[in-house]
């Protein structure tokens, strides 16, 4: 296939940047779409030219860290996967792809496609852990019972790979899916009650501060995620804000 690439390039978060016109010729159909970018960096040091930057790490769907804007779309225009999974059989000769970094307050632009979003991390450092008793008094999890319809909705809830595709795809640049699962896998679980309330207001409090949108219930989160997390998380973590607020 012959392409044209609309890619957004900017130096840093200071600089301004600009959307930059590539062509690129004899991409295979079996490509990965960072493979496809690849081909395009390489082509760009042999000019002696700056490759575009962006992210990836595991190639394998796992890390989310290869989020892209395609076509106005978190991940592209295919469903249930990231960046990285998306294939060039997607797109089809001649297509023209706007490549974009994901748009967020809370994700400044590093470089190029490459945002800083290190506002998940924190959100997680504010809350989504549990504390165990390792003294060597520590009871065995497995003798603790779990209602398997709990089990099941907290395995869902963490398998969210952080990616931010939520954030990208909300009006208001909501981070209320990506928190939610973080509190939903914590609090569907007996080992996560104990610091519930701590959790649940440390974790949105730590999101509001980063400057996350709020979430007016619009669905394309659910949508757009690869993983599939539910908006049912976003209920369970309303009910856990407004339990721990009533409780002081």
């Amino acid at each position: 296939m012959n392409l044209t690439l609309k890619i957004w390039r900017q130096e840093d978060a200071q600089s301004k940047g600009k959307i930059v016109t590539y062509k690129i010729d004899d991409v295979s159909p079996d490509m990965s779409f960072l493979d496809m970018i690849d081909m395009l960096n390489e082509q760009l040091n042999n000019k002696g030219e700056d490759p575009v930057a962006f992210d990836h790490d595991c190639r394998e769907g796992i890390c989310g860290s290869c989020s892209l804007q395609i076509n106005g779309e978190p991940h592209g225009p295919d469903t249930g996967v990231t960046t990285c999974q998306l294939h060039m059989r997607m797109f089809k000769d001649g297509d023209t792809i706007f490549i974009e970094p994901f748009r967020a307050k809370a994700f400044p632009v590093i470089k190029d496609l490459i945002v800083d979003r290190s506002a998940f991390d924190r959100i997680q450092h504010a809350g989504g852990f549990i504390s165990i008793n390792t003294s060597g008094n520590t009871v065995d999890a497995n003798a603790i019972p779990v209602n398997k319809h709990n089990a099941d909705m907290a395995f869902d809830a963490a398998t969210c790979i952080g990616c931010g595709a939520c954030v990208a795809a909300c009006k208001n640049a909501s981070a209320m899916l990506f928190v939610s699962a973080k509190v939903s896998q914590f609090a569907l679980l007996p080992q996560g009650r104990i610091e519930a309330t701590d959790r649940v207001l440390n974790m949105v409090r730590q999101m509001d501060d980063e400057g996350f949108g709020n979430c007016t219930n619009t669905g394309a989160c659910e949508i757009e995620c690869p993983k599939g997390i539910s908006l049912e998380n976003i209920a369970r973590m309303n009910r856990e804000y407004l339990s721990a607020s009533l409780k002081g």
